[in-house]
């Protein structure tokens, strides 16, 4: 019995996709063919996914350093992690939200969400699939990162805003996936020029595109990119 637990554990962890920085692992692929919550790894490769298709004024920062930012207690630390990423340089910026409040937690939390910043407007947006669940963790990042994000330390112009009709998510477990999915629609929206209305942002045209059964196609959605990707290596 024990060696067969062991094998279940090494079947687990076998790499299967080698994606830029991000390491698939075969428990990504059992997460995603299941009614489960998405790991920092998924989300992270999703977003490699998308700054491959769009625009280099849009930036997507991995979950790791997200929390990293939120957490870091050394400011003088932070800063010189920041500056070379030159965040006043991007148009848009996307920071997956995760309610995780203990360092020593590897991926720990309950819920994700999303803080969008969007330079044109001085704008921070937080979308919330699960009744504003993470706001509290959205403006802790807000209030460490905007003077990064626009280069003022001094800014008291950037606005903050909680935008209460998100779509919001049917299920305990999906939260990750309407974080890939409204990413992926403000993304179309920022480069469709024909379509896009700077008055009104991205928030209609993410009202009409992501819905629960989007967001659950979204499984299949990255489980045959997963599969694409594979047989081209």
């Amino acid at each position: 019995m024990l060696q067969s637990f062991r094998h279940h554990i090494n079947m687990a962890n076998e790499k299967i996709l080698s994606y830029n920085d991000v390491i698939l692992l075969q428990s990504d692929l059992t997460i995603l063919k299941n009614p489960c919550f998405l790991n920092d790894r998924i989300i992270e490769f999703y977003f490699t996914h998308l700054s491959s298709l769009h625009s280099q004024q849009i930036l997507f920062l991995p979950p790791s350093i997200t929390f990293w930012i939120t957490n870091c207690p050394d400011t003088d630390t932070l800063s010189d992690f920041l500056q070379p990423l030159n965040l006043p340089s991007k148009q848009l910026i996307f920071f997956p939200v995760n309610n995780n409040d203990d360092v020593a937690v590897a991926e720990g939390g309950t819920h994700w969400s999303l803080l969008v910043f969007f330079q044109t407007k001085n704008l921070f947006v937080h979308h919330d699939s699960f009744h504003g669940l993470n706001n509290h963790h959205a403006k802790r990042l807000y209030k460490r990162v905007v003077s990064y994000a626009t280069g003022d330390l001094d800014d008291t112009e950037t606005r903050y805003m909680e935008y209460a009709r998100t779509p919001q998510q049917v299920n305990g477990f999906d939260c990750g996936l309407y974080v890939l999915a409204i990413a992926k629609e403000i993304c179309r929206w920022f480069d469709g020029d024909g379509n896009k209305n700077e008055d009104d942002l991205w928030f209609l045209f993410v009202k009409e595109r992501v819905t629960s059964t989007s967001v659950s196609g979204m499984r299949m959605e990255i489980l045959e990119l997963i599969r694409s990707l594979r047989e081209k290596k």
